[in-house]
């Protein structure tokens, strides 16, 4: 019985030991705040100031999904934008691999979007980027190429 007692009397001083460790430790210093000048009168506000130095604030986000016909994500699927008054496209990217994507462009103008992926047809949507949204979603539901296999 004299047993359990000394491994008892042991890990409780093996305890008191750690959390006085613990206990020792200060806690960690938050940062200073860095002061910033006083706006004078007819400034910017800070949160404009904060748009345009990241250099988003004339942006359109045109953003979606693409699906096969049965509804499953379409992985790699390649889209194209481009003014609708350009033949030339100006963005691309690819659909990651829950088949989204988004592409910034600039507001105030239509744009075309091109969705192309091999083995189905090309899918094109137009967008308005001048409706004073900031962003359009978009879904493509691609259909499978007839006729000759590629």
């Amino acid at each position: 019985m004299q047993l359990p007692i000394l491994q008892t009397a042991v890990l409780a001083g093996a305890l008191i030991s750690c959390a006085g460790f613990l206990q020792a430790q200060e806690p960690a210093q938050a940062p200073p705040i860095p002061q910033q000048p006083a706006a004078a009168a007819g400034d910017e506000s800070s949160s404009k100031k904060a748009q345009n130095k990241s250099g988003h604030a004339n942006d359109f986000l045109v953003r979606g999904t693409v699906f096969t016909p049965e509804g499953l994500a379409l992985p790699g699927a390649e889209l194209h934008i481009r003014r609708a008054s350009e033949k030339k496209f100006r963005w691309n990217d690819a659909a990651n691999s829950r088949g989204e994507f988004a592409i910034r462009v600039k507001m105030g103008a239509d744009y075309e979007v091109v969705a192309r992926a091999k083995g189905y047809q090309d899918q094109s949507v137009p967008v308005n980027a001048s409706t004073g949204e900031r962003f359009k979603d978009l879904v493509f539901r691609m259909q499978r190429r007839t006729g000759k296999k590629s």
